[in-house]
């Protein structure tokens, strides 16, 4: 009786843990929030000062002995415990007064991360508080997020672009039959920006400022006002060494997003080259489904839809499709077990 009631007071959650943010589902509530996956440490005794949205405004605004980091890169752990604080953090906001309860937790993670990455993910999750670890691919998770018969043998292709990667993937029965990660995503399309602007116009922007201007004037494909669609890049002047504001369009913009969006282009080629000709052939007779916050970039599903001549279409609510996806799967995890990749239970 005793383990009946410790199972049904311990809660399910569904993990996307992005490079720029995580987002937790718990089962029968949906999305209960998001947070940035930011870290503020001191720099001398790695003393953890702020998690989340409070780290995330010291970014570029710390002073000389504390530094905000982001503990996952390009979509796997680059700092284990600062990922272990993190997920610790995000597991204490969801469980509340609950916290003694063990959760069961259904984590994304990137297509083709090696085997010593996924064991990474599992032990920092179980570290940091869950009774029992799962992992899924963050396609596979998109997929069932965004209503796809995943299940069925019929051939689902996804592309799901994050801030550190861009997961493609054709799924069938459960599992990716042909999938590639490419390690470029938002960060990517941001650090664009900020190389362009360097270079044309001597000036030294910010990440913050970067993703400013991709939200606001961004694009993959030529609009037909682009050159009238104007912002303001501000920034330090690489020459004087003073503040400087420079106005810019919406046509450089699309020039400084041309490298990161033409690998995108090249990954998802790969995996169509990949794809058996019978799953081909399904997808050509469906759409092709975008998902993640790098989708948004307007015109991005246009110029795919050109340059693979199928169909293609955004998801709705993109961003949340990975999370939503995730926690699915616990809440019908007879149904979906084949399409994790891995899992652990807690030994303590």
């Amino acid at each position: 009786m005793g383990l009946r009631i410790k199972h049904f007071l311990a809660k399910d959650l569904g993990l996307d843990l992005g490079t720029a943010n995580s987002l937790v589902y718990e089962k029968n509530k949906g999305i209960i929030f998001r947070e940035p996956s930011v870290v503020a440490v001191k720099k001398n005794t790695n003393e953890i000062v702020a998690i989340g949205r409070d780290a995330e405004q010291m970014i570029g605004r710390t002073p000389s002995n504390i530094v905000a980091l982001r503990p996952l890169k390009e979509g796997v752990i680059a700092n284990y415990e600062l990922t272990k604080e993190l997920i610790r953090h995000l597991f204490k906001k969801a469980l509340k007064r609950r916290f003694g309860f063990k959760p069961r937790v259904v984590v994304s993670i990137p297509t083709g991360i090696t085997g010593v990455e996924r064991r990474a993910v599992l032990d920092a999750t179980l570290s940091a508080g869950a009774g029992e670890a799962f992992l899924i691919e963050e396609p596979v998770a998109a997929a069932i997020g965004a209503g796809l018969p995943v299940q069925e043998a019929v051939g689902n292709m996804v592309i799901n672009i994050g801030s550190g990667t861009t997961d493609v993937a054709v799924i069938s029965l459960g599992g990716v039959v042909a999938g590639l990660s490419v390690r470029v995503g938002g960060d990517a399309m941001d650090a664009g920006i900020i190389r362009f602007i360097r270079r044309q116009y001597n000036l030294s922007i910010g990440e913050r400022s970067a993703e400013e201007l991709k939200i606001e004037l961004g694009s993959a494909y030529p609009l037909p006002d682009e050159e009238q669609r104007t912002g303001e890049a501000r920034g330090r002047d690489q020459v004087s060494g003073l503040p400087k504001n420079v106005i810019v369009n919406a046509g450089e913009i699309r020039a400084a997003l041309k490298e990161p969006i033409a690998a995108i282009i090249n990954g998802i080629r790969q995996v169509v080259e990949k794809t058996p000709p019978e799953l081909v052939a399904d997808i050509m007779h469906q759409e092709i489904v975008m998902t993640g916050g790098g989708a948004l970039l307007a015109g991005l599903d246009q110029l795919v839809a050109r340059e693979l001549s199928m169909e293609v279409k955004l998801a709705s609510d993109p961003m949340a499709c990975v999370v939503k996806g995730a926690g699915q799967t616990l809440e019908h995890l007879d149904a979906l077990k084949r399409a994790l990749v891995g899992s652990k239970k807690s030994t303590r």
